[in-house]
């Protein structure tokens, strides 16, 4: 919730920098913004979304984006660049690292176990959820 007890509606990054809807923010998430924006800047550049050199949008139009401070988003970025998977140079901005992407097999499995639990109705929750009794099983 905002302050003063007012929520505020989800937000998302806007179209011209990474893709409509491709960051979204929900205040009512229990991990804080900076943890549910690194986390899906993450993915998209795993899942080769944002692939090898795409620039991230500067700090503060992602902030504005988002309606975050700037604050939170220099953060997550320092946390991606000290992951590896992003850096940052003066003139060039944030850019990708390479070799960041997952295998595209992994990805396209991925895309069809995300469509067949969509299919069933269930939650992201409860498809992670099968995910990991699936990978439980298959550990040697």
């Amino acid at each position: 919730m905002a302050s003063g007890g007012i929520s505020r509606p989800p937000t998302s990054l806007n179209e011209q920098a990474i893709g409509a809807g491709s960051i979204i923010v929900d205040p009512a998430h229990p991990s804080g913004p900076a943890e549910q924006v690194r986390s899906q800047l993450t993915a998209l550049i795993h899942g080769g979304v944002l692939p090898a050199n795409a620039k991230l949008p500067t700090v503060r139009q992602l902030a504005g984006d988002l309606r975050l401070a700037a604050g939170t988003v220099a953060k997550v970025y320092k946390d991606l660049e000290a992951a590896g998977l992003v850096r940052t140079g003066r003139a060039a901005g944030t850019r990708v690292n390479p070799g960041q992407g997952l295998a595209e097999p992994a990805l396209v499995e991925a895309q069809i176990f995300a469509h067949a639990a969509q299919t069933a109705g269930l939650s992201l929750e409860q498809a992670q959820g099968l995910l990991a009794v699936g990978w439980d099983r298959t550990a040697s």
